[in-house]
């Protein structure tokens, strides 16, 4: 089971301020940047395999998590100086990070401690995958950039900052993905479509720390979704579905903001107008902007997300346990598994900021709220997870 220590150490991401030594238009986080990295992984990885190269996605996902607890334990370095000590001192700086977090990984089942450890240690280990996601790190990086940059334009030092960040890009042009995403406008523009979801706050009537976006949202969600799924211990794909389906899940907030749930449930009908319209917005404004290939996958992504459902002779059916269909010729998602990681993430980031001092009434209201109704899951045990910040 998670520990508290874990989650608190999963949101604190959100504290972590980037590009904190250059002027900025607002603040940069590094659980954004995380959770856009692994949107990007997902496109450039897709490409990978639509040139007939096999991904292990697992590997990607799990690769990705792994990179984003280093990232936290080392997040005080500087990149310049972060690359300059893995140059030389790599095996010991993975020592430290493993040996400060096994307590924590440990308590996870699945394995994951046993393979974090390999990830890091282990050169040959997820080596296409380490390449796609360091790649996506690079990518992501040019893209804040791109934003900080003409606010920085007198500032000494920013012309070299920039040629290494496209000197870092470059070296990456074996990976169609990377060749694609830099030379096609409309791809790209999925990638900084999904990029702006760092603009919109959550909570965004209530005063909160930290100040958790859609699109942090949205990678915390996906993390606790691939540690439940290891709890219960599920098949590869619908680790795979589970993980991409909660990173997706808010994906047409891009179009619509987040509309609370108060509005939606306070008149009759509303919500299924509010559905229909996102279904046709991402069908017109986001689809074009990927494969036509991935679309009906992106679709049973972000569609009727908080359902179980499963693919039977070609159609998406709604079910009552996607466990009853662990099968990988269903490509089942646990939709009840991903309400219940967004709610409890919901739960968290309301307690966090009540700890931090903030009383706010909204915040105390929905905190007792979403204990009644969602501390009851057995499988995992939810209601412990609550009881970490009752």
């Amino acid at each position: 089971m998670i520990t508290k220590d874990l989650i608190l150490r999963i949101f604190s991401a959100a504290n972590i301020l980037r590009w904190n030594d250059h002027i900025r238009p607002f603040d940069f986080f590094e659980l954004d940047k995380q959770a856009h990295k692994m949107i990007i992984a997902y496109i450039v990885a897709k490409f990978e395999e639509d040139d007939g190269k096999s991904v292990d996605w697992i590997k990607l996902i799990e690769g990705g998590i792994f990179e984003f607890f280093q990232r936290i334990m080392l997040t005080d370095l500087k990149p310049e100086v972060f690359h300059e000590i893995m140059s030389k001192k790599e095996k010991e700086l993975n020592t430290w990070v493993t040996d400060n977090l096994k307590g924590e990984l440990s308590a996870l089942k699945g394995g994951i401690i046993e393979r974090f450890e390999k990830y890091f240690s282990d050169a040959d280990y997820a080596k296409r995958e380490k390449r796609i996601l360091s790649a996506s790190h690079s990518l992501s990086t040019k893209w804040e950039f791109g934003i900080i940059y003409p606010w920085n334009a007198m500032i000494y030092g920013i012309e070299r900052t920039k040629q290494e960040i496209d000197e870092s890009i470059a070296t990456f042009d074996d990976l169609s993905g990377i060749r694609k995403l830099m030379i096609n406008k409309k791809y790209y523009g999925f990638l900084d479509f999904c990029g702006q979801l760092r603009f919109q706050q959550r909570w965004a009537q209530a005063f909160r720390i930290p100040k958790t976006t859609v699109l942090g949202h949205m990678l915390t969600v996906a993390i606790f979704s691939y540690i439940f799924s290891l709890e219960l211990n599920v098949s590869e794909r619908r680790i795979y579905n589970n993980f991409y389906s909660s990173l997706f899940h808010d994906l047409p907030e891009i179009l619509t903001k987040d509309i609370i749930r108060p509005i939606k449930s306070s008149i009759t009908g509303l919500e299924d107008i509010i559905k229909e319209y996102e279904k046709k917005q991402v069908d017109e404004r986001i689809l074009p902007l990927i494969p036509e290939s991935w679309h009906a996958e992106m679709k049973y992504f972000i569609q009727d997300e908080f359902s179980d459902k499963i693919f039977e002779n070609g159609n998406v059916v709604k079910v009552d346990d996607a466990s009853k269909y662990d099968d990988k010729k269903y490509n089942a998602v646990d939709g009840t598994l991903i309400s219940a990681s967004d709610k409890l993430c919901a739960y968290i980031e309301a307690s966090m900021a009540l700890e931090y001092g903030i009383k706010s009434k909204s915040l105390m209201e929905s905190k007792e709220k979403l204990y009644s109704e969602h501390s009851k899951r057995q499988k995992p045990d939810f209601k412990q997870l609550y009881d970490y910040f009752k």
